[in-house]
């Protein structure tokens, strides 16, 4: 897994050329982003449990069918592996937060995932709007701990990925 200065470096090498400014200055953007990134990861860590029951519940709130017989969170079974991946779509966040670089995301999450829910019959319609949902548990807990919303948009940027990407297949369910 790489991080966005490995990568940033990794490009400027591949050409032969010295960080210009531009490169600087995103690296100057990453490390002042660096505290409000591990901010969240440590939220994360310690909260993941309530992070994703929150969650969780207001996808159900939202969408109560998927608990009702033929919904795909019907069934302990279900329920459970729903909330086995919330918990994975938000530790995956985490890495890419620390790392400060969405990408990651696309080799660890979003490749493969496609097929995977096809196989299954899982609709990424709730999917997708479980990850907003964890991304915005997540940013309300920041700014109830004291943190401004105007420093949350990198907090933002994994799970705005992780639904765009999931958002642009095409599962049906069954």
């Amino acid at each position: 897994m790489r991080d966005a200065i490995t990568g940033l470096i990794g490009r400027y090498d591949q050409l032969g050329r010295y960080l210009d400014r531009q490169a600087i200055e995103r690296i100057e953007s990453f490390l002042d982003e660096s505290s409000v990134r591990i901010a969240a990861v440590e939220l994360i860590n310690r909260e993941a449990t309530e992070i994703v029951r929150d969650a969780s519940q207001r996808l159900f709130l939202d969408e109560p069918e998927l608990l009702l017989p033929g919904g795909n969170a019907y069934t302990t079974r279900r329920l459970a592996a729903c909330l086995r991946d919330m918990d994975y779509f938000l530790r995956y966040a985490s890495y890419s937060l620390v790392a400060g670089d969405i990408t990651i995301l696309n080799e660890r999450v979003l490749n493969g995932l496609d097929d995977t829910y096809k196989s299954l019959g899982v609709p990424t319609g709730p999917t997708v709007r479980s990850i907003v949902l964890l991304g915005e548990v997540l940013i309300e807990r920041l700014m109830a701990g004291g943190l401004p919303s105007s420093m949350l948009a990198p907090i933002r940027q994994p799970f705005d990925h992780m639904a765009r990407g999931l958002a642009e297949t095409n599962v049906r369910q069954r």
